[in-house]
């Protein structure tokens, strides 16, 4: 019997040891199952060599992101705050706009806030109109541009800096 096995087996006691009626002791409920799945998730990415990494309740996108950066199809690009803190984002090796950067910007944002446990609502069309992306001294004005273009690559480093606004633009 594997692991996967074993704990299936092991939540199929429990749930007989709290009494159910005789139909109830061959299922499990929905929360008994999510929990029995996210911990043989947890365990089987804990000892995969390149997966091992990944946080506690993962999801699929960040399983392939992950997947894509070690095959060599992605990048990871790092966002520096203005209150110094860095993160990182994963987004595609070729073909990468700086609209998927915001993207993927958000994505790592919002699971953060979720992981957290935060129940905040971030305007993210405020924090666009109120912040330029900057890299090498090179606002990144254009959603359709590619990264490339503006010379960003893997490891590449990009700011948040302050919109000013420009005179004679209402």
């Amino acid at each position: 019997m594997d692991e996967h096995e074993q704990n299936y087996s092991e939540a199929k006691s429990e749930v007989k040891d709290k009494g159910n009626s005789d139909e109830d002791r061959d299922t499990l409920s929905h929360e008994e199952l999510v929990e029995v799945t996210d911990t043989t998730l947890s365990e089987l990415l804990g000892q995969d060599p390149l997966l091992g990494d990944l946080p506690q309740g993962v999801t699929l996108e960040e399983v392939g992101a992950q997947v894509a950066l070690e095959q060599g199809q992605s990048m990871t690009i790092k966002i520096l705050r203005g209150d110094g803190e860095e993160m990182a984002v994963v987004v595609p090796q070729r073909g990468a706009t700086v609209l998927d950067l915001k993207r993927a910007i958000r994505r790592h944002v919002e699971l953060r806030l979720n992981r957290s446990k935060r129940s905040r609502t971030l305007s993210w069309r405020y924090v666009w109109r109120s912040h330029w992306l900057y890299h090498d001294a090179q606002k990144l004005k254009e959603d359709w541009a590619q990264l490339a273009d503006y010379g960003i690559h893997n490891k590449s480093r990009v700011k948040f800096v302050k919109r000013l606004r420009e005179k004679g633009v209402p």
